[in-house]
Parts: C-alpha cells; structure tokens; sequence
C-alpha cells in the first residue's frame, strides 16, 4: 500500500477479452514498471482472495477468545512484513469487513464471516501498537465493542489452520482457472502481499509444511522448491 505504489497489477481477463485489448493491458503495466498477472473475473482476483483466507482465520481465533497479541505471533512463520491485524489496521477495518463480506458471499462455506470485523469498522481506534508499530493489545473502545468468545486457540492450531486454508484455497483456484499456473499466484503473493520471495513464494512453502499433503494429498511442486534457509 499504497496501490500506486505497489509493483503488481492484476489484469482481469473475462470470455469476451480479446487479444488486442490483452496484450495492450500487458504493455501498460509493462511501461507502468508494473509486473502484471493474468487472473480470471472472479470474487477476489488473487491477492485479495488469499488475504481474506489470512484475514478470515485471524479473526476466527480473535473471536473464539485468543489474544490479539497471540494471533499476531501465529503468523509470524510464515514470514509476512505485518502480522494479520497490523495489516487490516493499516488498509483500513471497513475495506476489510467489506472484502469479508465480498468472500462469504461467494464462498460461504469457506470464508469466515466475522461481526467483530463491522464492529471494528464503526471505531475510531480497534488495536493498541508499540513504539515499533506491532499490534499489542485491543484497544478500550474494541473490548467493549466486540463479542468474544473464552476459548484461546494455540498458535500451532491458528498457524495450521491458515497454512491449510490457503492450500485449500489456492488449489481450488487453479482448478478454476483464475489462473494459468502455480507461479502466477506466488509472483501475485510475493508482489502484492509481501511473501518472502526467499522462500520461493507461497506455493512452495505450503508444500514444504505439509499443508498441501493435508488440503488435497499432493504437492504443488514436483520436485519441490526447497527456497532459501529452508
């Protein structure tokens, strides 16, 4: 963020795309200084159908009574530059709620749908940050605004629950054909999310942790990539 900063742009290829206008898309962001990714017209494009994932699973263990701080500490294997909460703080709860409820609608029985999200939308604060801008705690307004549950999820549970999720969800993804390959998610993941490009991109490192043998009994890479420090 912001978006005229970011180095990806999603070109959206619906049935009555010609090649013409494609290939004129593709030149743009190419003069733009832009990389840019062929995707499918569907709910999400890319990146902001596996943030939903991210976001989604982050808020199910918020709202089941785990700790911001905890959730926040879940994620960090995964190597992303915020933690789940930082970052929705950061694009703001309203866009958040409303990709929320962008994916539940299309995907319900996959996408978590979280009222504490449109509570979050209507405060003027939600998270409580350090010196370093890492979220802490929630804020006053927040614990008074949200209903949680008592139950605390351990961060092993959060970090596979969200690892599974995304190989779930990517999978079905290409099976859909939102896009042409593994590599055209990873490059999306790495450019407009933050995924460490060291460790070859999302695909890779959800085989590497055994969340693909988990979501669907294969690999998304034969051979595996093994990435850097891995």
């Amino acid at each position: 963020n912001p978006v005229a900063v970011m180095p990806l742009i999603e070109v959206v290829k619906v049935p009555t795309t010609n090649d013409a206008s494609l290939a004129t898309a593709m030149d743009v962001a190419k003069k733009l200084g832009k990389s840019a990714v062929i995707t499918a017209d569907r709910p999400g494009f890319v990146v902001n159908r596996l943030l939903a994932k991210v976001f989604g699973e982050a808020a199910r263990a918020l709202d089941e009574g785990t700790p911001v701080d905890v959730v926040e500490r879940a994620y960090a294997p995964i190597g992303l530059p915020m933690g789940p909460f930082e970052l929705i703080d950061l694009v703001g709860w309203k866009v958040a709620a409303h990709v929320q409820d962008t994916m539940v609608g299309a995907f319900p029985e996959r996408f978590y749908a979280s009222e504490n999200l449109h509570r979050a939308a209507e405060l003027d604060e939600v998270v409580v940050k350090n010196k370093h801008g890492k979220v802490e705690d929630l804020s006053k307004a927040a614990k008074n605004a949200f209903v949680l549950g008592k139950t605390a999820v351990p961060e092993d549970e959060i970090l596979r629950r969200v690892q599974d999720g995304l190989a779930t969800e990517i999978k079905l993804m290409l099976d859909e054909g939102v896009v042409a390959a593994a590599e055209d998610i990873d490059l999306c993941m790495i450019l407009g999310a933050g995924w460490p490009f060291q460790a070859g991109g999302a695909t890779p490192y959800l085989d590497r942790v055994g969340a693909s043998e988990r979501a669907f009994g294969a690999k998304f890479h034969t051979p595996p990539i093994a990435g850097v420090h891995a």
